[in-house]
């Protein structure tokens, strides 16, 4: 996806591939504002290399019209954005987004924000190669633990079979916590969450800093991991804190590192062992082994720093 300047100034910037000057030989500009105007865009496409649609009113269904007109056409669509909300939108639509950005010269939120977004495009398929060491550890004590908050993340899209967040109370060890996405007899399954445990656990984000439980909310970005350690961001929907019934369960790598979880003690909530496979927390046995991950970094605020750090 290119971003594309809007006049006043001749400076180009770093990340722009055009100026736009209100005219180029291989771009028609159309203002969609109306069903008609929707239509003669549409006329457009196949016949000309670029359409950049201005909207007066924001609207998503006449993009994505364009958007699916022009899949395979040859046309490319580019949409003017002066509202940093309205991004997503536009680079996302129908999955694939728009071609191009037209953005406000002058605007320097707006073009931080797209900028944020053309490298998350690039960096992924979300779905790249994995990018996310795990290791094995053993668990060497499982214990009630007494009643606390206990958090669940409910994402904006769903899990698949294998994938979780990697979580704990040892930033040097995070245990992968697998999604509610089994079916159970007793209980539908939530394939959008991660029953997520304590709410003083540290939980993975997507930039690779760690966040307490406790501070997370509502639009915040986390890792999803596979067993296989591959990895994608994901947004959070919705946070659900309750009161319930604790295991602690404390595990150590092969590698040395020792971590512990506090996750509810409940069927539904389950790790994922060294074959990749489930297991529910009221199936654990001392001795088995589960997928984590490991950090020799200290950490403060979340982020990572060469040092030394004790966590108990």
């Amino acid at each position: 996806m290119e971003l594309w300047q809007d006049s006043g100034t001749e400076s180009l910037r770093e990340s722009c591939s055009r100026i736009w000057k209100g005219s180029d030989s291989d771009v028609a500009e159309v203002n969609l504002d109306d069903a008609s105007s929707q239509k003669e865009a549409i006329s457009l496409i196949g016949m000309i290399p670029w359409i950049l649609v201005r909207c007066s009113d924001w609207t998503m269904i006449p993009l994505e019209n364009l958007i699916s007109h022009s899949s395979g056409s040859g046309t490319k669509i580019a949409v003017s954005i002066n509202n940093v909300v309205d991004l997503n939108g536009a680079a996302f639509a129908l999955e694939h987004g728009v071609d191009a950005l037209l953005l406000p010269s002058q605007n320097e939120e707006i073009w931080k924000e797209a900028e944020l977004i053309i490298s998350s495009k690039k960096s992924t398929d979300k779905y790249s190669k994995p990018i996310v060491d795990l290791s094995i550890a053993t668990i060497l004590s499982i214990n009630s633990s007494g009643v606390g908050e206990r958090v669940c993340i409910d994402l904006i899209e769903r899990l698949k079979i294998g994938e979780g967040m990697v979580i704990g109370s040892n930033s040097s060890s995070l245990a992968l916590v697998h999604g509610e996405t089994i079916e159970s007899e007793y209980v539908p399954s939530r394939p959008f969450r991660v029953n997520a445990g304590s709410i003083h656990s540290y939980v993975l984000m997507s930039d690779g800093s760690t966040k307490y439980l406790s501070e997370l909310s509502a639009g915040d970005e986390v890792s999803v991991i596979s067993h296989s350690g591959i990895f994608r961001k994901s947004i959070i929907g919705r946070l659900k804190i309750e009161r319930r019934p604790f295991l602690i369960i404390r595990f150590r790598s092969m590698s040395g590192n020792e971590g512990q979880i506090m996750l509810q003690q409940a069927e539904t909530v389950r790790l994922v062992n060294a074959s990749g496979s489930i297991i529910s927390v009221t199936n654990l046995e001392i001795g088995d082994e589960i997928i984590v991950r490991n950090d020799n970094q200290m950490r403060h605020i979340g982020n990572a720093l060469d040092g030394e750090m004790r966590e108990k």
